[in-house]
């Protein structure tokens, strides 16, 4: 006989991990030194959220976006989403690894809410500003930038489940009877 239900209690571990690599896809993100745009055609442009540089193989010249106020912005609003999202990470697993505590889930829930707003302000004003002041072509955005979309689509899905999850504390405690979606028999 063959049955498929929805294991609640491995939630409380699959959620906390999720957050681990949004918190992992933001570092890389906010890190990268290797750009979140580069020119399409002669790869002689990038620009990552600190810095953009202008060369090639090993003679760059590099300048700091720091000059630039909605550079401030986006490196501001990208760092407090980080820390934003740590500590929702750290109280995620303190609620759901330690101990069940249903009361805290929403509050992680508001924080990540918080942080895919702020983050989703800094992912959009940085194309919007770069392409405006520094455009000089086609450009690609890379993977770093791709790192930051991710951890913000992951923190979007982890803040849902968060709101969702106190509807569901006898499934996630284990005392509920298992439903089973489909069952063979």
């Amino acid at each position: 006989m063959f049955r498929c239900g929805i294991a609640y209690p491995r939630c409380r571990w699959i959620l906390p991990l999720l957050l681990l690599f949004a918190v992992i896809f933001d570092i890389v993100a906010i890190a990268a030194q290797s750009g979140w745009v580069e020119d399409e055609d002669a790869k002689t442009h990038y620009a990552n959220m600190w810095s953009q540089c202008r060369g090639r193989n090993e003679n760059w010249d590099c300048k700091s976006l720091m000059e630039f106020s909605w550079a401030q912005a986006v490196a501001a609003l990208m760092i407090i989403g980080f820390l934003i999202l740590l500590v929702a990470f750290i109280i995620s697993c303190v609620a759901l690894c330690c101990t069940l505590n249903i009361t805290l889930l929403p509050f992680i829930g508001l924080l990540l809410f918080l942080t895919v707003l702020l983050q989703f302000i800094a992912l959009i004003i940085f194309p919007l500003y770069f392409s405006e002041e520094i455009f000089e072509g086609h450009y690609d955005y890379t993977w770093a930038y791709g790192f930051g979309w991710g951890a913000t689509i992951l923190a979007i899905g982890c803040g849902i489940l968060f709101c969702c999850m106190p509807r569901y504390e006898d499934e996630l405690t284990g005392l509920a009877k298992t439903k089973y979606i489909y069952s063979s028999a």
